[in-house]
């Protein structure tokens, strides 16, 4: 059986993108491996064996296009309206929470924060099908 263990994003500016991730979700530098035209870090906490893989092209100076593909990653938390007013008051812009009914029933809330180059993040409330 296959096992998820990271995501890959390219990020323009490695701490830019290092000090958003670790003060929105506590994501810390795991490994850093540099290359002739790139490095690689891995990010990572202890909730989780799933990191998140950071691409740093060198010599790129423009942003990303994400295009119509990229639609979001998410991570559960335990207390959302905690973490929307922790991050908002960190300045990180955190959209308004969201509730999803899906046959009358509640089935979840949610908001979404985007990172430096645009790329969007579900922060769930744990619960449910969300673990």
């Amino acid at each position: 059986m296959a096992k998820n263990i990271h995501m890959m994003i390219r990020v323009l500016e490695e701490e830019r993108s290092v000090a958003f991730y670790d003060k929105a979700f506590g994501l810390k530098i795991a490994d850093r491996y540099e290359f002739d035209g790139f490095t690689l870090v891995y990010l990572a906490n202890e909730e989780s064996e799933f990191e998140l893989e950071l691409t740093i092209n060198k010599g790129e100076s423009t942003p990303y296009d994400l295009g119509n593909g990229y639609g979001h990653m998410a991570v559960s938390v335990g207390d959302l309206d905690k973490e929307h007013a922790r991050m908002r008051e960190a300045g990180l812009a955190p959209k308004d929470i969201k509730e999803m009914v899906h046959q009358g029933a509640p089935f979840a809330r949610f908001f979404f924060i985007e990172d430096p180059d645009g790329y969007k993040i579900e922060v769930l409330e744990r619960g449910g099908r969300f673990k």
